[in-house]
C-alpha cells in the first residue's frame, strides 16, 4: 500500500459508493491515473460515452486504443465539455477487423503507413493529446531483417513529423503469448536499442507492467535500467489483465511504491479488463490508499 503520510491533510470523497482518500499536504505527489477508455466502462460502446463515464467516476485523465471510429470533432467537443485530459492513444492501426495491430513493421504496407501519418496528427491536435503509441504489427512468417529495416525507417519518419507538432512517439513491447500472437515488438531490450539507435528525444518507451511480467518477469530491474527512456506507464494484473488491486502475479502496492520512489510524475494508464462493473471494481483504489 502507498502509505498516507502522517503530516498530510486528508479529504475523504464519496463518489458512486467508492471512497477515495485525497492526500493533500504531502511531499509525495499522487500518481496521475488515466482511465483506458477501450478497456474500462464496457457498459457503453463509444469513446464519447466512456468520456462521460470516466468523468462521473472521478477521473481527470484518459487514454484509449484507437479513436478513429468517431469523428475527431465530436470527441473534441465532449472532452472539452467535460474538462478531461486525453494523454495517449494508439496510432493508425491498419485494418483491425482483418487482424491488423499496427503496420509500422510490415514491409509491404510502408506506403499505407506513411500515407496515414497525418491522421494521427489530426486526432492528436483535436484531442490535445501529446503521446501516440505507434503499433508495429504482426510479422510472424515475414522476413524479420526486412521488418527491422521497415520499422526503423517508419518510426524515424513518423517521429520526425511528430516532433514538428510537439508529439511523442511511444514504442510498447507487447506479449505475443496472450495478447497479440506474432507481434513484432516483444522485447523491452530490443525496444530500448531501437530508441537508442533512432536517437530522437521524442521517441519513448511505453512500459506496461502487465506485458513486462508476461514477457520477461524481473520488471523491477528492467524498470530501473530503462527508467530514463520511459514516457508512459500502464498497469493491469497478470495473468488475466484484471484490476491491479486484485490477486495475481504482480504486487501493485510494490509497483506504485517503486514509481513513487523514482519520482515518476507521468501518467499511469489503467489498461485492464474489469471483472465486473467498472466503478464497483475501482474499490481497489481505496484499498491501496490511491486517489484519482
Amino acid at each position: 500500500m502507498l502509505p498516507v503520510k502522517s503530516s498530510a491533510t486528508l479529504t475523504v470523497l464519496h463518489k458512486l459508493g467508492v471512497t477515495f482518500v485525497r492526500n493533500i499536504q504531502t511531499d509525495v505527489m499522487p500518481l496521475k491515473l488515466a482511465a483506458n477508455l477501450t478497456t474500462l466502462f464496457p457498459e457503453v460502446k463509444s469513446i464519447s460515452e466512456r468520456y462521460e463515464k470516466a468523468k462521473t467516476a472521478g477521473f481527470h485523465y484518459v487514454e484509449c486504443a484507437f479513436p478513429f471510429a468517431e469523428p475527431k470533432e465530436q470527441l473534441q467537443n465532449v472532452k472539452k465539455k467535460l474538462g478531461l485530459e486525453h494523454v495517449l492513444f494508439n496510432g493508425y492501426p491498419g485494418d483491425v477487423r482483418n487482424g491488423d495491430r499496427g503496420i509500422a513493421a510490415l514491409p509491404d504496407r510502408k506506403k499505407e503507413f506513411q500515407d496515414n501519418v497525418d491522421i494521427n496528427i489530426q486526432y492528436a491536435k483535436a484531442l490535445d493529446c501529446k503521446r501516440i503509441h505507434v503499433m508495429a504489427g504482426v510479422t510472424k512468417g515475414l522476413d524479420q531483417k526486412l521488418c527491422d529495416e521497415t520499422y526503423l525507417e517508419n518510426i524515424a519518419l513518423i517521429a520526425d513529423k511528430f516532433a514538428k507538432e510537439g508529439l511523442t512517439c511511444m514504442l510498447e513491447p507487447i506479449n505475443d503469448s496472450v495478447t497479440i500472437p506474432g507481434y513484432y515488438l516483444t522485447d523491452v531490450h530490443k525496444a530500448v536499442e531501437i530508441i537508442k539507435k533512432l536517437n530522437r528525444p521524442n521517441v519513448k518507451l511505453q512500459f506496461d507492467f502487465f506485458h513486462m511480467q508476461l514477457l520477461h518477469g524481473n520488471f523491477t530491474e528492467n524498470f530501473k535500467k530503462y527508467y530514463q527512456y520511459i514516457g508512459h506507464i500502464q498497469v493491469a494484473q497478470a495473468p488475466d489483465r484484471s484490476e491491479p488491486g486484485f490477486q495475481g502475479e504482480v504486487d501493485y502496492s510494490y509497483v506504485f511504491k517503486l514509481l513513487e520512489d523514482h519520482g515518476y510524475d507521468g501518467y499511469v494508464g489503467l489498461e485492464y479488463m474489469p471483472k465486473g462493473d467498472t466503478v464497483e471494481g475501482l474499490k481497489w483504489l481505496k484499498e491501496m490508499n490511491m486517489t484519482l
